[in-house]
């Protein structure tokens, strides 16, 4: 053997090899947790991503869908005068009616559904007002008529019901509105 391979490191040497040991295994240390923290956020992003990818293929079909409401609500209305006509008139809206059923299967597999309005408070998310009443009889806000059903899916309205309102006649709002105007204490002269 030589004399280098038979030298014993001196505790300097040592030192030197330990920290040097030390300093690759923190580094070590550090890539794998740049790494394990890398794949976290791309399993985040490819999570994210394809949650806004069904969000958008929900959102194509439900106005895809939407472009049907008005058909599928002709076609009801149409049915529904049909009930004082001749039996041969009524075998066909028998048919028709189920394919207007149909219809309205396909838009609830796709979780759109028709809402009643008639009596509900307005609410203008739901409702689209395109009529008022002056009433006393009812509370202000009440939708006294549906002209058009609304519909809507799990998280939004796909289309508000047109309806009318009913609002506090304007010659009673003035009253109620001098009714509650504090007076003001009288002062001595």
């Amino acid at each position: 053997m030589t004399q280098e391979q038979n030298k014993i490191p001196d505790a300097h040497e040592v030192d030197e090899v330990k920290t040097h040991q030390q300093k690759a295994e923190q580094e070590l240390e550090e890539y794998k947790d740049k790494y394990l923290r890398l794949l976290a956020e791309m399993d985040n992003t490819r999570k994210r991503m394809q949650k806004e990818k069904q969000e958008a293929i929900r959102f194509a079909i439900e106005n895809a869908l939407e472009d049907f409401l008005n058909p599928i609500d002709n076609l009801e209305k149409a049915l529904n005068s049909t009930k004082h006509m001749s039996k041969e008139v009524l075998n066909w809206a028998q048919g028709f009616q189920m394919i207007a059923q149909q219809c309205k299967d396909v838009l609830e597999k796709h979780g759109i559904i028709a809402f009643s309005s008639d009596g509900n408070m307005f609410d203008p998310n739901l409702h689209y007002a395109i009529e008022t009443k002056e009433t006393e009889e009812t509370q202000e806000g009440t939708i006294l008529q549906e002209y058009n059903k609304g519909y809507k899916s799990s998280n939004r309205t796909i289309r508000p019901a047109h309806v009318k309102v009913a609002v506090f006649p304007e010659s009673k709002k003035k009253e109620t509105a001098d009714l509650e105007k504090p007076s003001l204490p009288e002062q001595d002269t």
